[in-house]
């Protein structure tokens, strides 16, 4: 079994090494990330530049580009190998609901699923710094993939709660929830006395309810949503037919 980890944080990141290090026990594990934080790069490529892979003192590898860019370089040329399974993560916070269309740490794991590997993204939600936890449940969810493969290739999107291990109520097969609209964005002025914006923060959450992930977090268990990339709005083909006939 190989696999290939990634992240958005960066290849220096706390949740990246313990995931690293709770994996390589299972598998041959490879690690290529970003050589920065890349929070919310989504699924951006680079194409007006060259890409560039060097190792660190760790053994990881990282990349002067985007998570996609990792994923992409390392399974399309980097690696003489093609691994069984793309691994991202441990985001420090959440990655629910609308978040995932923005989030570095899903978009690496996605790359991997659109070369046709199966990939698990895993978030902590919260601010405490349970990567321990995080990286166990990661552990048991790979052990359970390396026992039991996905009959073809799946994405999962994984939220840990930021608590203790033991403290966790289980485990949910949820759906993405939703959220109100953005907060507004931060105007402030720098050195010079130019108008600048901070992107503001996310807003409450609007679609929480029984089986989303949002519900699944606030129960103290972790959030486990199959994601699709399929954007296609199926129940509007046939409305726009209409439109378009004379």
């Amino acid at each position: 079994m190989r696999i290939l980890i990634s992240n958005d944080d960066g290849y220096f990141a706390p949740g990246l090494a313990a995931l690293a290090a709770s994996l390589s026990k299972l598998a041959e594990v490879v690690v290529v990330a970003p050589e920065r934080d890349r929070s919310g790069a989504s699924n951006s490529l680079t194409l007006d530049r060259p890409l560039s892979v060097k190792k660190a003192a760790n053994g990881f590898y990282y990349v002067n580009g985007t998570p996609t860019d990792c994923v992409h370089v390392a399974v399309t040329g980097f690696l003489e190998q093609r691994p069984d399974l793309v691994v991202s993560g441990i985001n420090h916070g959440p990655n629910m609901g609308e978040d995932t269309l923005y989030s570095g740490t899903v978009a690496a794991a996605t790359e991997g699923f659109l070369l046709g590997i199966p990939a698990i993204a895993f978030s902590l939600a919260g601010k405490n710094n349970h990567f321990d936890t995080a990286a166990q449940v990661a552990s048991d969810l790979v052990q359970r993939f390396i026992a039991k493969p996905f009959a073809s290739p799946m994405l999962l999107n994984v939220n840990v709660p930021d608590l203790p291990l033991d403290s966790l109520g289980g485990h949910e097969v949820t759906r993405l929830g939703r959220r109100h609209m953005a907060e507004p964005v931060i105007r402030a002025h720098n050195p010079r006395g130019d108008t600048v914006y901070w992107v503001g923060p996310v807003g409450p959450e609007q679609d929480a309810g029984d089986g989303t992930d949002f519900s699944a977090i606030r129960r103290k268990q972790v959030s486990i949503t199959p994601l699709m990339i399929d954007l296609t709005a199926r129940d509007q083909l046939g409305a726009i037919k209409t439109w378009l006939n004379p």
